[in-house]
């Protein structure tokens, strides 16, 4: 049996780029101009196969994709536990990526039975579903750990000083794993918020971290699919630097989660 790369650290080091340099030409005013690098993030289609068949292909980052491939079946629901995911394997194809995976057939049988199958953009979190009750699958309550807002505030505070691929090119999302006194553990970094958020899950898996005990900072606003996803595997706060959809804030009440927002001044507001 192959089991995935043990995952890195939080290091800002550890982390891979994904950046791609180019030329620009940069604007101080309208008599004085520059030639600049620029730096873009890496894009790639990156197929999910499962036990030989493309279940989606999403748009994600070129790195941690075997978190990827692993969080995203925790977080989907595919599997139910980790140690059901075998032989994780990335593999280069003409047109993009593929992460291909092997699960037990009879969890195969129920994933072909969804009806996904199609394209997955990076800013989208739904993309392939058929139906509106797909969006409703039945959620476990969650327990919402004991994090003072002192602590979500230092998470979001460090979440920046480990994403070097955002300090390079500016435009990419980073997940982070805090523990209960808001210090950054773990972090992953994709184009994508709920990809980045799939390859954290898949990290934390694999280093064996408890996920009812810290909380989630994210770079982006909250959507519904984050609660769905971090509720899957129970994760109990998420923290996210712009405010929640009102469908993502019903999702969390739900289960029990709890959502906070960076405000301004560094300020936190724990939403109930």
């Amino acid at each position: 049996m192959t089991r995935p790369k043990q995952s890195k650290d939080a290091s800002p080091e550890s982390r891979a780029d994904c950046s791609v340099a180019v030329k620009g030409v940069s604007h101080r005013n309208v008599a004085v101009s520059e030639v600049v690098e620029w730096h873009l993030p890496q894009e790639e289609p990156t197929a999910l196969v499962y036990n030989g068949r493309s279940f989606a292909v999403m748009l994600a980052s070129p790195a941690d994709l075997e978190d990827f491939g692993l969080g995203f079946s925790l977080a989907e629901g595919v599997v139910e536990k980790a140690s059901e995911v075998h032989d994780i394997a990335v593999e280069p194809l003409e047109s993009g990526l593929a992460v291909r995976m092997t699960i037990p057939n009879v969890r195969a049988a129920a994933l072909m039975n969804r009806g996904r199958a199609m394209e997955g953009r990076s800013g989208c979190g739904i993309c392939g579903i058929e139906t509106l009750e797909a969006l409703r699958r039945p959620l476990k309550p969650v327990r919402r750990p004991d994090v003072a807002p002192d602590a979500i505030a230092r998470g979001f505070e460090q979440l920046g000083h480990h994403q070097p691929m955002r300090a390079r090119n500016f435009s990419v999302h980073g997940a982070a794993w805090c523990d209960p006194l808001g210090r950054v553990l773990l972090v992953r970094e994709d184009v994508g918020r709920h990809t980045a958020l799939d390859k954290l899950i898949g990290a934390m898996s694999q280093a064996g971290m408890d996920t009812g005990d810290g909380f989630v900072v994210m770079s982006s606003r909250c959507g519904f699919e984050l609660v769905q996803k971090a509720a899957q595997v129970g994760i109990g706060l998420l923290a996210s630097v712009s405010a929640p959809t009102t469908m993502a804030l019903s999702m969390a009440r739900q289960v029990g989660m709890g959502l906070a927002v960076a405000a301004k001044a560094k300020a936190v507001v724990v939403l109930e």
